[in-house]
């Protein structure tokens, strides 16, 4: 626990978080932009989640040793991925209904009128795809299931990080 309590201080950790964010951004783009596969509004939604978690790196980069600042990281780090694992999961009931004719999600992306993200970006916010349709599997997994994975394992990572915070002040 004292090597994860004092990595978490240190901006590479961050860093990595990061970088691992945009990794799966930049997947998404190759998805939609080079396989042309469009995105569905729950695609969208979930990869507005995957950016918080990426300023939630971005604020723990700032002053990885300051309390408030780890901490709040942290917070922003476990709540963007609660929220994109919740996303996450409704979108697998929607290719993987329980009832078909229940199964269906919006059409347009609803962002708050101050924040029209489809409207400023559209290249990255706007959905045109359909979300029970599955266009794209990896070991038998579609993309919404994968991304159940991601946000999970991102989930138990920040927990562990966070038990760290509090057990680990101590070099055992």
């Amino acid at each position: 626990m004292y090597f994860l309590n004092t990595f978490s201080k240190s901006r590479l950790s961050w860093a990595i978080l990061l970088a691992f964010i945009i990794f799966f951004e930049a997947c998404a783009l190759f998805f939609q932009h080079v396989m042309k596969l469009d995105p569905c509004v729950m695609c969208v939604y979930e990869r507005v989640a995957m950016m918080g978690i990426a300023f939630a790196a971005i604020l723990g980069m700032i002053a990885p040793k300051n309390n408030v600042i780890r901490w709040a990281g942290l917070a922003g780090w476990a709540y963007s991925s609660y929220q994109g694992l919740a996303l996450a999961q409704e979108h697998v009931s929607y290719q993987f209904p329980e009832f078909p004719w229940s199964a269906t999600c919006a059409l347009d992306v609803n962002f708050p009128a101050w924040a029209p993200l489809n409207q400023w970006v559209p290249w990255f916010f706007e959905a045109s795809g359909d979300c029970g349709k599955i266009v794209w599997q990896f070991f038998g997994l579609s993309m919404p299931q994968w991304l159940e994975i991601i946000f999970a394992a991102n989930l138990v990572a920040v927990a562990i990080i966070v038990v760290a915070q509090i057990l680990g002040t101590k070099k055992d």
